[in-house]
């Protein structure tokens, strides 16, 4: 059973697959169910179990001026908002961070409410931080760097002065954060039936070449140090994700996506139901 062993591999529950199961019955002929199904009744059971944790997948560095330097805070994080009964943990907050890169643009387009220059955005847990500068790579022009200011009276991401700000940005310490590999998959296929087509046999010109994305350079925060094979956790942001039970050891942490936040099965049952 390879397809079984993959989805296991993957983070796919055993609740998760019986449970898609029961959806779609058995039929005597031959039919194609939408992969989105899938991924929903995964999403489903792993928002009640999995805990939350703060994983940067594409790190951009950035410094806190006026944070003091040496200085280390230990926030209280909630594992999972939807079980209270599943705690809270510390996350280190330091002078130098990381956030993902799509989190911040030099020239933001409408509507983007996260970082940019002149801008004040919030830090998960932690504060409202100000964009004050950026450093940019001399050759190629990148943004390697941004300099930032934050305001110590909104600890918890709240402002006393009833001041708002619409962006909410995950993180990591630099100092404490982890290295780890993580892999993301996508279909394997850009058809949803890649047989459908007349005359079309060969199923092999519709394989997906962006089906899998390995990113080496991701920094995930502290507790997740001895994860064991086959743990899952949700990634604030991005998705739900499994320690891999091959690759993963205490020199390396492997994780495989299962699936993203994103439910456009909903999206699809409730047009269904309209």
């Amino acid at each position: 059973m390879p397809t079984i062993a993959g989805l296991r591999r993957r983070g796919y529950t055993p609740e998760s697959i019986r449970d898609f199961c029961e959806r779609i019955g058995v039929a005597k002929s031959d039919n194609i169910v939408d992969m989105a199904l899938l991924d929903h009744c995964v999403r489903e059971d792993l928002n009640q179990r999995a805990p939350r944790v703060m994983g940067v997948l594409r790190p951009l560095r950035v410094v806190i001026d006026n944070y003091p330097e040496g200085q280390v805070e230990e926030l209280d994080v909630l594992n999972n908002p939807e079980d209270p009964g599943m705690g809270s943990r510390k996350v280190p907050f330091s002078r130098v961070l990381y956030i993902e890169q799509a989190d911040f643009r030099e020239d933001p387009p409408k509507k983007y409410f996260r970082l940019a220059p002149g801008r004040e955005t919030r830090l998960m847990y932690a504060y409202y931080v100000q964009c004050v500068g950026v450093v940019k790579d001399e050759q190629t022009g990148k943004v390697v760097e941004l300099r930032c200011t934050y305001d110590p009276e909104t600890r918890g991401g709240w402002s006393k002065d009833g001041r708002k700000v619409k962006g909410t940005l995950h993180w990591v310490s630099a100092a404490h954060s982890l290295e780890a590999e993580v892999r993301l998959y996508d279909h394997l296929f850009t058809k949803a039936d890649p047989s459908d087509e007349k005359g079309d046999s060969n199923f092999k010109t519709h394989l997906n070449p962006n089906s899998l994305e390995t990113l080496t350079s991701c920094r995930v925060e502290p507790s997740l140090a001895g994860a064991a094979p086959g743990s899952r956790f949700q990634f604030l942001r991005h998705g739900y994700f499994c320690v891999d039970s091959v690759d993963s050891s205490n020199g390396t942490i492997v994780f495989n996506r299962t699936v993203s936040l994103r439910d456009s099965w909903a999206k699809i049952e409730k047009a269904q139901k309209g």
